[in-house]
């Protein structure tokens, strides 16, 4: 099922050369990666971290991220292991994805968008010529990447299809930085920060009182997924009983059937959307998609052009 039209990959999970806590300005690069895919309208945000990386988790608890979690074994490996991970999980899931390792953290949101703008099965940014982070990859284009394992992980893969390629010259020196330039990158973060400025929406469904929100809607993509509510909930840290609370109350307000339960049986139960509510969920990802790209347009002429939110001299 394709709820989203672009979905992110955070590749967080190497003990060797992944640093996620890293600060970059105030906020940990993995926070900072996660904010900018939002405001990008990435949907869902896989983060692929390393089985004891809580501080990670913790970090992200409130972003409604999904956490693939690797075993010990795994973490040692290089990191295409990692975004074979993710792109195996979003491959049914989503039109295409975006990739970006967790050290590259100082691309700019706009750039995925103008990324999105093409329709190859691979998009790479470049700045002045040199390729960097983040890459988006088609649906079309995953099933080969899965099944390649020759020399060079993700660069061998890209390398092999170079014909479905392309190369988007941005204006973000941001794609080329990896978060291992302390001072380098630390001299990026106003201007970065610049960047990323932009209006908060919180989503939400409600008449009297709000009764679907974005960590609804994460917990109905992740049992349409998992089909399970406990294991839904296990992956984004909430409790059995405060999801069905949720559930219950979002199709009483809908006056139909959102999660269907099926108990008992040799295999046991299943928990999944009902037809009913996977169109809910899929017309308010379309719907909330299309709120971020208005609302971007209209701030960005509003606030940004009329250098509103810059601050000024006094006389």
């Amino acid at each position: 099922m394709f709820v989203s039209n672009v979905g992110g990959i955070i590749a967080a999970a190497s003990k060797e050369s992944a640093h996620p806590l890293r600060k970059t300005g105030k906020i940990p690069a993995i926070k900072r990666i996660v904010l900018s895919m939002q405001q990008a309208g990435l949907f869902p945000i896989v983060v692929v971290v390393g089985a004891d990386d809580y501080e990670s988790r913790y970090q992200l608890n409130n972003l409604n991220v999904v956490f693939l979690i690797l075993e010990e074994s795994d973490e040692k490996r290089e990191l295409f292991h990692s975004v074979k991970a993710g792109l195996s999980y979003l491959q049914d899931k989503c039109l295409s994805v975006v990739f970006t390792p967790v050290n590259a953290p100082m691309f700019i949101p706009k750039t995925i968008v103008e990324m999105r703008k093409y329709h190859d099965d691979i998009v790479v940014p470049s700045y002045k010529k040199k390729a960097g982070h983040p890459v988006l990859i088609s649906n079309e284009m995953i099933p080969d990447i899965l099944a390649y394992d020759g020399e060079n992980g993700l660069r061998g893969a890209i390398e092999k299809y170079a014909g479905r390629r392309v190369f988007v010259e941005v204006d973000d020196i941001g794609v080329l930085s990896l978060n291992q330039e302390d001072d380098e990158l630390q001299s990026r973060i106003e201007e970065h920060n610049k960047s990323i400025l932009h209006p908060i929406l919180t989503f939400g469904i409600g008449h009297e009182t709000p009764f679907f929100n974005a960590r609804l809607k994460l917990l109905l993509f992740l049992i349409e997924d998992l089909n399970n509510v406990r294991k839904a909930c296990d992956t984004m840290a909430l409790s059995p009983g405060k999801a069905w609370d949720m559930i219950n109350e979002l199709e009483d307000k809908l006056g139909y059937t959102v999660v269907k339960r099926r108990r008992g049986g040799r295999n046991g139960g299943k928990t999944f959307l009902t037809e009913d509510g996977r169109q809910f969920l899929i017309t308010c990802q379309r719907f909330e998609e299309q709120v971020i790209s208005f609302s971007e347009q209209k701030f960005e002429k509003m606030f940004l052009e009329s250098h509103m939110l810059e601050k000024k001299e006094e006389e």
